[in-house]
């Protein structure tokens, strides 16, 4: 079988976004070590705006902190305190969309790939209404750039073809730029949270049918 082509303009953004990878990274490093735990508070204090906007979404997804991405756990314990219920992403193939598993602090965890902690095989399975997402950059129209992995991008288009779900990132406002570049198949965030500001990127989430 052979592979599909990538056009020259693919090409162009694909290399864009690689160049723009490095600077964010180094962007997010130089965030004052001091700084972080300051962030993140402030982070999850906006996440009480976030839900009065949308009261119906029950499922939060989040994730556990690798090197200097900003913290979202105290926006994940205000999500769990206001009542809502906690899930983390679990890798199941490269090329697949991520699962979610049920998650309180404490519970017990497996590492996997890179090192990455996830929920044990026991834990229950939901469907995130809401999805906090680490990122290296963002613009104000909902562009985000990751790592380049794809798996985000694939569970959103899971996740959109059958409900409405809410595509949150979590980012220190120093990862704001002017125009993330994206290609047809990169997925938008519907919110920003930052240390300043709750940015909404979408008017609305996009709705099945």
């Amino acid at each position: 079988m052979s592979m599909p082509s990538t056009s020259p303009a693919q090409t162009d953004i694909k290399s864009a976004k690689a160049a723009l990878r490095r600077t964010a990274l180094q962007v997010r490093r130089q965030v004052a070590p001091e700084a972080r735990g300051a962030a993140a508070a402030a982070v999850a204090g906006r996440v009480g705006e976030l839900f009065a906007r949308h009261p119906q979404a029950l499922n939060v997804s989040g994730f556990l902190p690798i090197g200097d991405e900003l913290d979202p756990r105290p926006a994940l314990e205000a999500a769990r305190v206001a009542g809502h219920r906690i899930c983390l992403p679990v890798m199941v193939d490269r090329n697949q969309p991520l699962l979610f598993r049920a998650w309180r602090p404490g519970d017990p965890m497996v590492e996997r790939q890179w090192g990455i902690s996830e929920p044990a095989d026991t834990a229950d399975v939901l469907e995130p209404d809401v999805l906090l997402m680490p990122l290296l950059a963002f613009d104000e129209t909902g562009g985000r750039l990751g790592y380049g992995g794809g798996y985000y991008d694939r569970t959103l288009a899971r996740l959109r073809g059958i409900k409405t779900v809410l595509a949150v990132g979590l980012a220190h406002d120093v990862q704001r730029v002017d125009s993330v570049p994206c290609l047809d198949y990169d997925e938008r965030l519907d919110w920003v949270l930052t240390p300043a500001r709750a940015i909404v990127c979408r008017a609305s989430p996009q709705t099945p049918g």
